[in-house]
Parts: C-alpha cells; structure tokens; sequence
C-alpha cells in the first residue's frame, strides 16, 4: 500500500512538471502586443482539463512561481519578479486564479464536458478580472489613471474570440488526453 501511494506522488510530479513546461512553451508561442497573444490560456486550461482541478491547480502555480525567480518562462522568454510586478503580471496571477475557479467548480459540481467548457469560461473571466485590475493599478501608479473601457480595448477586447477558440480546442483535446493521465 505504501508502494502504490508513492507511485502516485511520483506521478503527480511528473505530469505536473510535464504541464508546468507545456504552460511555458505555450507562453513562447507568442505574438507582440500591449499584453502578448500567446497560447499561455490554452496551456491553463489543458492542465486543468487533463490533470484535474488540484493537480492541473499545482502546475500553474509551479509555472508562476518559475517564472517569479527569473526562469524565463513567461511571453518572449522572460521571467522576473519584474514581469509579475508589471502591468501584464496581473494576467499571469490571473492564470491561477483561473485554474481555481475551474478547480473549485470541478468540486462543486463534477466534471462533466457542459461543467468543464462552463468552468473553463467563468475561469477566463476571473483571469481577466485580475488582470485588468492589476493593470489599471500599475498603469495608473506609473503612467496616470486610466479608463476601465481603455483597458479592456486592450487587454480584453482583442483576447475575447482567441481565447474562446482557445477552450474550444482544450475541451477537444482534454476529452481525448484525459485517459492517457494515471489518476
């Protein structure tokens, strides 16, 4: 019993640093902008999608906390305290808040595809919540105040149907990978 409880550690680790990564080489896939296209979403939402709530939670969370130390895991294969402090940080802690909306609504509800594709959209509004704060905050704090529409014409508005395109394919993907995951 001991030996198959820690097999399953080992594999939690694993697939949790397998997810970590493809978070980050989803970040380099980039397209310069005020707040980067990158495909950092789909990676949130596959790791969720996949692993499950707490452990899909654990990837996001290692893949910030890389990022926070300098590793350069973020868009344009930067990394820092620097980057989290910036005007963009907000998205990127945005991404955990995501992954424990879509975790917590997993608990609540089960893991249905209607609840996925339902908590993966609630999740990206609470990563655009965070993120759109954060940046109103700082870009207030070092530039001078700006309008909520001002931000959301550039860092929501033009994220919208990507990132709706982007849950499409991680609901597709996910429902096929799922069984491939060691529970």
């Amino acid at each position: 019993m001991i030996m198959a409880k820690e097999n399953n550690k080992t594999y939690d680790l694993v697939y949790i640093s397998m997810f970590t990564v493809l978070i980050a080489i989803c970040s380099w896939i980039s397209i310069p902008a005020a707040v980067p296209f990158t495909l950092q979403t789909l990676g949130v939402f596959l790791a969720v999608g996949i692993l499950g709530g707490k452990r899909g939670t654990m990837a996001v969370l290692v893949y910030i906390l890389l990022g926070a130390i300098g590793i350069p895991v973020f868009a344009g294969f930067s990394g820092g305290i620097g980057v989290l402090t910036g005007t963009t940080g907000g998205y990127i802690v945005g991404f955990l808040a995501s992954a424990l909306v879509m975790w917590g609504m997993e608990r609540a509800f089960g893991k249905g595809k209607k609840i996925q594709i339902l908590s993966m959209l609630v999740g990206l509004l609470a990563c655009y919540a965070v993120g759109t704060l954060w940046f109103m905050a700082v870009y207030t704090h070092q530039t001078g105040e700006v309008g909520i529409l001002a931000v959301l014409g550039w860092c929501v508005f033009p994220f919208v149907i990507p990132d709706i395109l982007k849950i499409a394919l991680a609901v597709i993907l996910s429902g096929r990978l799922k069984g491939a995951v060691r529970r």
